[in-house]
């Protein structure tokens, strides 16, 4: 019997702005202050994308990653872009992805899940590799989340930034290394507390919906927060005990980046230490589909990751969205 064929990661890259907002700028546009910032969610800093939009910056991500892995660009088969930000409605920042570096056989789509969306796209390509008809997939997480703040509201603008992080899935030779599980869900229910009301075929773009400030992003911090703080710990333990996982085993927890006090209680639920939780937070906040990769990328060229290593990736974001995934580490 043939064995059944697993992707893996393959490269990694990524892209953040070169400009930086530290919380002492909010401090001077909004009624908030530092200390506050960092004891609620853990960010100091976060990037500003200023020229470009999210074609441009997963274009970077993904330049940078095929620097470290060489070959002829008309062998990628497939480009999915994981993004709540795309350039324009269609055509598809995959297309415009796809035509910015040249990949001249491949096709693509954008996928939208909020800050669950790379751990969708990621699901996606896997399965992609996994039947077997395509052998390079891309995923890539770009947000330009300035694009949709409201930098007059003090509940939300401290804790967006733009970046991107790309990585590349190929078929495995050992099936002891890849993507073995994962488990994704959504709830319409959450609709309500976190979404951008204005832009869309409900709510078309008008004098009314610009001038409601209908085209930013709306959250009710509460009520996510109590969601997001179950529905993260609650899948990552789940996926644990369906693969037989001990907390021992498990290298890394690689959380969504969107609030410290949701990642600490989901490592304890999980019953992992600090030094098991890769955090980028601190640097970036919240970059919606890219905070993941950025943290495979960034803690795999820190020397940080290794070849066999467990990784339980986990995600919760507007939908509501949430997720896990079980995976191998494969690159040396």
């Amino acid at each position: 019997m043939q064995n059944k064929i697993k992707a893996a990661i393959t490269a990694v890259g990524m892209y953040v702005p070169d400009k930086v907002l530290d919380n002492k700028y909010f401090e001077s546009i909004v009624d908030t202050n530092d200390e506050w910032i960092k004891t609620r969610t853990g960010i100091s800093e976060r990037r500003l994308m200023e020229n470009g939009a999210t074609s441009d910056m997963a274009v970077y991500a993904i330049e940078d990653m095929l620097k470290d892995k060489n070959f002829d660009r008309d062998e990628i088969d497939v480009i999915i872009v994981s993004t709540v930000t795309p350039d324009m409605f269609f055509p598809a920042s995959a297309c415009l992805v796809q035509e910015k570096i040249g990949a001249n056989n491949a096709w693509g789509f954008d996928l939208s899940a909020a800050c669950s969306g790379f751990l969708f796209a990621l699901q996606t390509g896997a399965s992609l590799i996994e039947s077997g008809r395509y052998k390079k997939v891309i995923v890539v997480g770009s947000d330009k989340m300035s694009a949709i703040t409201d930098y007059t509201d003090r509940n939300t603008c401290i804790l967006f930034g733009d970046a991107a992080s790309a990585v590349l899935l190929e078929p495995t030779g050992d099936d002891k290394y890849g993507i073995h599980d994962s488990i994704l869900r959504v709830d319409g229910k959450g609709k309500d507390a976190l979404y951008m009301k204005a832009g869309g075929s409900a709510l078309p773009a008008s004098h009314e919906t610009v001038d409601n400030k209908g085209h930013y992003i709306y959250q009710d911090g509460k009520a996510v927060f109590k969601v997001a703080v179950k529905g993260m710990a609650d899948v990552s333990v789940e996926i644990m005990e369906k693969n037989n996982l001990h907390s021992d085993e498990v290298a890394y927890l690689v959380p969504h980046q969107a609030n410290l006090r949701i990642i600490d209680a989901t490592a304890q639920r999980m019953g992992l230490s600090k030094d098991k939780v890769m955090i980028n937070i601190d640097k970036y906040g919240n970059t919606t589909a890219a905070t993941i990769p950025l943290c495979l990328t960034e803690y795999y060229r820190d020397g940080k990751l290794k070849k066999g290593d467990n990784l339980i990736l986990a995600a919760f974001g507007a939908g509501y969205t949430w997720g896990s995934i079980y995976l191998t580490w494969g690159m040396d």
